[in-house]
Formats: structure tokens, sequence, C-alpha cells
């Protein structure tokens, strides 16, 4: 374990639209920023959730989203969603707003944390979901292509779905990880996209298959 959970991060075209829709769905508390960022917050700071605003819209299916918990799509639907395909699986697979995919599981009882999975499409889910046990610890699922129990992170898995196609543009959606020494993501496979410069004080880098993630150092390991 060379890193650990802090946040979520969605990029948003408008995040004053976004914002309150997954704040509501997900029972966060959302706060705007005098500075124009909005973000969500829950029982701890790894509930933290960024609204990313960025000028370009959903174009392409996202490779990076959300399952929830509800008691019914009507739920999300009411808030804002979109059915997508409601009849094919066991969950409801809906979109957001701007147009991002989710899925919604309905359950009877609906857990009081209600994100259950971030889920990620993959070229080699085992590999990928590996390299991120190690490098964030919990435990690889017994079918190898999932991640639970990860120390702090408010949901059940990260999970790893196959498909064929290779990542093309930048994930939606993506976490933040805090660590002592970004070399040691990049000794463990990283590539790093952007050093921190005069607009941003934290490293961005790619896992194995492109997906863009934000490293922070933390404060002790600066001082």
């Amino acid at each position: 374990m060379i890193a650990s959970w802090k946040d979520l991060c969605i990029d948003a075209v408008d995040p004053h639209l976004l914002g309150p829709f997954w704040a509501d769905l997900l029972g966060r508390e959302l706060h705007d920023r005098s500075d124009g960022y909005v973000y969500l917050t829950g029982p701890t700071p790894h509930h933290r959730i960024w609204m990313n605003q960025v000028p370009e819209p959903v174009t392409v299916k996202q490779r990076v989203h959300l399952d929830v918990h509800a008691a019914a799509a009507d739920d999300a639907l009411a808030l804002g969603a979109t059915p997508e395909d409601v009849t094919s699986f066991r969950w409801k697979v809906l979109r957001d707003p701007e147009g991002g995919e989710l899925c919604v599981f309905e359950r009877e009882q609906v857990p009081e944390e209600r994100l259950y999975e971030i889920v990620v499409d993959a070229q080699d889910p085992q590999r990928v979901a590996a390299w991120w046990a190690e490098a964030i610890g919990g435990r690889l699922h017994e079918d190898g292509d999932a991640v639970e129990a990860i120390p702090g992170a408010p949901f059940e898995y990260l999970v790893f779905q196959q498909v064929s196609e290779p990542k093309t543009v930048k994930n939606r959606i993506h976490w933040d990880v805090d660590t002592d020494d970004v070399r040691l993501l990049v000794e463990h496979g990283a590539t790093v996209l952007r050093e921190p410069d005069d607009d941003i004080k934290w490293t961005v880098l790619a896992d194995p298959e492109g997906n863009e993630f934000c490293a922070f150092i933390r404060p002790e390991a600066s001082e």
C-alpha cells in the first residue's frame, strides 16, 4: 500500500446542475464555495466529491461510472435522471442530468451509505484490479476483477469490467489519493500526466490502462 483513498471527482459542464443531483441521490451535503467550486461532503473527509467544471459535454460512453443503492430507480428519475436501459439487467441503467451513465440497484432496505461501487471499463480487469489493490490497499475479490475493503473508501467495491475497446478520451469520473512520495506510484507503474505547477499543487497520473487519478502529498511527508 503506497497510497490511500482521498476523495472522488466528477466532471460537469454545469456543477450547479450536477452537484444537487448527486448530493440528493447519495445523501451528501452540497457546498458552493465563493470561488465557484461545488463539492459534496459526508460523514468523513473520504466522502467528499468534487464537481469539476469542464467545457466538454458527454459525447461517448463513460469508462468510469457509479453504482448506487436506492429504494427505486424512480427516485433517481425524479431528481433529473433519464432511463437508458431499465429492463435488461437486475439493475437499472440511467443517465444523470448531463448524460453520464449510472446504475441503480433497487433495495428493500437502502443502506446508509448509498454509493455502492465505482465501476471501470478495462481491457485486462484482473491486471488493473491487482494494480490498484497493491497501490491503495484492500483485497482482491475472489474473481480477481474487483477490489474490496479499501481502507477509508466510502463504497464497497472498485470494480473493473471487461470491454474490448481501448480508452480514447479523458475519464469524467476519477479519484484522488494521498501518498508520501509520488515516485512510489511511478515505480509501481503509473504514468505522470502533469506535474504540480502554478495552477495545481497535485500530480496528475494515469494507471496502467490510462485511467487518470490525482496524487496529493500528505502534509506530514512534506515537512
